[in-house]
């Protein structure tokens, strides 16, 4: 299971380890994304960092209604205890966590400040 809290901004948050190629590792906290189709997001900065492979470009489509392409990189991240190989769009802008990721599991969210969220595997049917 995954964990995090609401921030002072109610939003929702999980923290999450990224592992890059080279071994390199970071604690990161995620917003959970519900109008994010992909995975993941990650700054630049944190993608350098992590020394992270470009994969390829990928065009998005932001909440205004606009497209934008994107850097998409391939990174690990540890998810429900192992770690899960999956890409990642550069964003210049806090890491999300998208509804991609959250396939198969359920997430809770006490919809006040500091109040408690999870993420847990759904039963495989």
């Amino acid at each position: 299971m995954i964990t995090g809290e609401v921030n002072a901004e109610m939003e929702a948050v999980v923290r999450l380890t990224v592992l890059g190629p080279q071994g390199r590792k970071q604690v990161i906290e995620a917003v959970v994304d519900t109008g994010f189709n992909g995975s993941f997001t990650l700054p630049p900065d944190l993608i350098a960092a992590l020394e992270l492979p470009l994969h390829s470009q990928g065009l998005g489509m932001l909440a205004d209604g606009s497209s934008m392409l994107f850097d998409v990189f391939e990174a690990a991240v540890i998810w429900d205890d192992q770690p899960r190989r999956m890409s990642v769009y550069s964003a210049d802008a806090s890491p999300l966590l998208g509804m991609n990721l959250l396939n198969g599991h359920e997430l809770t969210v006490q919809v006040v400040e500091r109040g408690a969220v999870s993420v847990r595997a759904l039963p495989i049917s």
